[in-house]
């Protein structure tokens, strides 16, 4: 064969090649704009719905990370929101719980982190029931009732958690204790908040 014909060969064969691969180059690239696109989508609804919230800064941060989770369902919002709310709880219950391990608490130390830690467990016991019931409004013929168990349970876990920095007034309280629990009250306390404003979103 000779040098040209070879040549013929080569870009012929290369020819259709390319024309073999270019329709999956072509779906790859679709499906990295149309998964792009779906992404800045959820991530404006979750922004939407953060603004009705008192502190959507701290709201957009929590959900936007679940934004392929959440899409654009209400619930699916409310549903993580909660379970991040309570993921949280747990997080501070334990920072709780590490303060009564300190060296050289007062007897008015130890008595307020002990209600505080006791308080933070009836918050999470009062989260779960809050998921519970949100798990029941789509299929539940007591839709109303429903919603207000839901706001109830929640308005609770907020009451809870203040009742952990009141506690403070009038103590003689270290720096460290009241730092630690001020700061997990105050974010769980933004959480929840968020959390009741969001409820107000649900088409129940």
């Amino acid at each position: 064969m000779s040098s040209s014909s070879f040549q013929l060969v080569f870009m012929f064969c290369f020819s259709i090649l390319l024309l073999l691969l270019m329709p999956t180059s072509m779906q790859t690239v679709s499906a990295a704009t149309t998964n792009k696109a779906s992404a800045k989508t959820y991530k404006k609804f979750i922004k939407s719905a953060c603004n009705s919230t008192t502190y959507p800064k701290v709201c957009y941060k929590a959900l936007s990370r679940s934004a392929s989770a959440i899409k654009t369902d209400t619930n699916k919002l409310c549903n993580i929101a909660l379970s991040f709310t309570l993921n949280a709880t747990y997080n501070a219950s334990s920072s709780i719980d590490s303060l009564s391990k300190m060296k050289g608490l007062s007897p008015s130390e130890k008595e307020i982190i002990h209600d505080c830690a006791e308080t933070t467990g009836e918050a999470i016991d009062e989260l779960e029931k809050s998921l519970k019931t949100l798990a029941n409004l789509q299929g539940s013929g007591h839709k109303a009732d429903e919603m207000n168990d839901l706001k109830t349970w929640a308005s609770a876990v907020l009451t809870d958690e203040y009742t952990c920095t009141d506690e403070f007034d009038g103590q003689k309280v270290s720096k460290a204790v009241k730092n630690t629990i001020n700061k997990s009250v105050l974010y769980l306390a933004q959480l929840t908040s968020n959390c009741l404003a969001l409820f107000n979103l649900l088409d129940y």
